[in-house]
């Protein structure tokens, strides 16, 4: 039992000392392990402006080509599922936003050429609201959107 702990002792403290040299030779820094975001557009209170940040352009064609699916009535606003599938040819970001959260915009999601036009997640919604899907493709944004109901509490209120 006691070689068991002081292996432990021995393997975590070696690891902890080969990443303390890593980040002080600066081969390991925090910035290089973050992924870059767009900060700018995940404070925005207003779309054009997020839009015009997130995706570089703020005019919105709404479009058939982009499905929601999220309940019509979310008993629990902490968790919301949320799934966007669009069809829409050479589609290159799907970003979800949520119009009536202090921070609309909630995800923001960029695709792999080839790959198809699909994200499956779950947001936080304050209260009742719409959920609008941007699509970016060819340089142009499409939209779509879906009322979503926010009981409080899973109430029903």
């Amino acid at each position: 039992m006691m070689n068991r702990k002081r292996r432990m002792l021995l393997q975590g403290s070696l690891t902890a000392g080969a990443i303390g040299v890593a980040v002080g030779a600066g081969l390991l820094t925090p910035g290089s392990v973050l992924a870059a975001w767009p900060e700018k557009a995940f404070k925005a209170k207003e779309m054009p402006e997020m839009l015009q940040e997130l995706m570089g352009a703020n005019v919105v064609e709404a479009s058939d080509g982009i499905n929601i699916k999220a309940p019509d009535i979310a008993e629990n606003g902490a968790v919301v599922p949320v799934t966007v599938t669009t069809d829409i040819a050479g589609a290159q970001s799907i970003a979800l936003i949520a119009v009536n959260n202090p921070a609309p915009l909630v995800a923001s999601y960029d695709l792999g050429e080839g790959t198809e036009g699909f994200v499956s997640t779950r947001i936080k919604m304050g209260k009742s609201g719409d959920v609008v899907a941007v699509v970016n493709a060819g340089g142009k944004l499409y939209s779509a959107k879906k009322e979503v109901k926010v009981t409080i509490g899973g109430c029903g209120g």
